[in-house]
């Protein structure tokens, strides 16, 4: 459970430890930040916590543009009894969701798959497949960031089945197409072998998104 001090303290603070531990969203903007972002921050009265980018975005926030909350570190809040969670997100942030079910990862985890929406909506607030389409818009964010890849191969390494389906759930979250985050900026100046180790670094997902 997220302590609301704890967290206005980290945010104006800009306290890198917390930096993957919750995203802040500003309520005037409806956009969400990590605790390191470099804008001015938002008054208090404005701003509520989230426990993760999902469910961040599953209230309607967008992802700001400056912190770049795709490439806040992977930082589990959970342990103990609590490594199911842990686990699952792992397994979604390598692909588990983009092409088998909620029921097949549950099945992976040992539990029901009641148990783990259950599981999700305390610690996560979000469900396992609003977690998993964060996790594949975030991998085409940062392939648009570092590489020249074509949109047709963003989507296919991102987990969408489609170019279709990528452009539409890219406009729902950040608000604007993938060719207009490309387009703000710089091109990237890097070799095509340098190029291809980036693109290796965000994990392809085994198999494509199917349209839940």
């Amino acid at each position: 459970m997220l302590d609301h001090r704890e967290c206005e303290r980290a945010r104006v603070m800009r306290d890198r430890r917390y930096d993957g531990r919750f995203f802040s969203g500003v309520k005037t903007t409806r956009v969400y930040c990590r605790p390191v972002c470099p804008v001015r921050p938002a008054q208090a009265k404005n701003v509520t916590f989230f426990a993760s980018a999902a469910a961040a975005e599953a209230a309607g926030f967008r992802p700001c543009l400056r912190c770049r909350p795709e490439t806040a570190p992977f930082c589990p809040a959970w342990k103990g009894s609590r490594t199911t969670v842990e686990r699952a997100l792992r397994l979604i942030e390598v692909g588990a969701l983009d092409a088998d079910s909620v029921d097949t990862l549950a099945d992976r985890l040992g539990i029901g798959s009641r148990h783990l929406s259950r599981l999700f909506h305390k610690h996560v607030r979000a469900t396992p497949m609003q977690v998993a389409q964060t996790t594949r818009i975030q991998r085409a964010k940062r392939l648009l960031d570092e590489t020249k890849l074509p949109m047709t191969e963003i989507a296919v390494r991102s987990g969408f089945g489609s170019l279709r389906r990528f452009n539409a759930v890219f406009r729902t979250v950040y608000r604007c197409a993938p060719t207009d985050i490309r387009r703000a900026r710089p091109s990237p100046q890097a070799s095509p072998a340098i190029e291809a180790r980036r693109a290796s670094r965000v994990s392809p997902p085994r198999h494509a998104d199917r349209d839940y």
